[in-house]
């Protein structure tokens, strides 16, 4: 791994070190107090992973349990809600990316091109795993019921999320010196600042989600096996086709903007 031989490279690293600790309570945390169930599990691991002690001081805020039993109690704020459904939607649209710029980068693609397989990789692995997955125990275990409900949320929040993501990565990567390149803290670096970003620009899209009730938000996990999942606070969706287009317009919109700008910074080819 390339440490920078500078005050940045040592920030880097100091940035890691405090990410790998987050990490440890993290995982311990969740197997021994807090009972998220395993997606909002594993959407945690990866977003703590990419976001270090932010990550976890979100966590701490929003989803971890402050005493037993009171989980159900303290996730119910619609905020928290919100929180919870943009978290497992990042996770999965950041891995998405992070893995698809690590494989574009040793084909020596063109950045715009780039791009191009980071949005479509993260929003194919966003979909299948961390949003139909989510949801196939609520379709009767149906997957592909699952990925149909789930298409309309996870594009306009996968949208947004590069809304934020997208001029981050593109231009620290292009104008930083080894910012493209995997085996460097730097393109690890700047992965946790388009992370960041992303979580900015896609958490308003889902609060509105949550609260039209076409997404979940977080959830606590179901102990008792033979137990069906309460639904009974999840609101029943009342959007029409024509509001859900304009939303998906909208949001299509906001990131040709975010490309538009970019590309006043540097040069994207396809």
């Amino acid at each position: 791994m390339f440490i920078p031989d500078t005050i940045v490279g040592g920030v880097l690293l100091l940035w890691f070190i405090l990410t790998g600790v987050s990490l440890i309570f993290l995982i311990y945390d969740l197997e021994t107090n807090t009972p998220a169930q395993w997606v909002m599990k594993l959407a945690w691991i990866l977003i703590v992973l990419y976001t270090g002690p932010v990550g976890l001081f979100i966590f701490f805020l929003s989803c971890r349990q402050p005493i037993p039993g009171t989980h159900d109690q303290f996730i119910a704020a619609h905020w928290k809600q919100s929180v919870g459904s943009m978290m497992h939607c990042v996770a999965g649209d950041a891995t998405g990316i992070i893995l698809a710029a690590i494989v574009t980068f040793h084909l020596g693609l063109p950045n715009g091109l780039d791009l191009i397989i980071e949005y479509i990789t993260a929003f194919v692995m966003g979909l299948l795993i961390f949003q139909a997955l989510f949801m196939k125990s609520m379709m009767g275990g149906n997957y592909f019921l699952a990925i149909k409900k789930t298409l309309f949320s996870e594009t306009v929040s996968m949208n947004m999320v590069m809304v934020g993501m997208i001029p981050v990565m593109a231009i620290m990567r292009g104008t930083i010196p080894g910012g493209d390149d995997p085996k460097g803290l730097m393109f690890w670096g700047i992965s946790s600042v388009a992370t960041l970003a992303g979580i900015i620009t896609a958490y308003p899209i889902n609060s509105w989600l949550v609260g039209s009730g076409l997404k979940h938000g977080m959830m606590s996990a179901v102990t008792d096996a033979t137990k069906p999942m309460d639904m009974s606070k999840h609101k029943a969706p009342e959007v029409s086709f024509s509001k859900k287009l304009g939303v998906v317009i909208l949001t299509i919109g906001c990131l040709a903007v975010a490309v538009w700008i970019t590309s006043f910074f540097i040069e994207l080819k396809v």
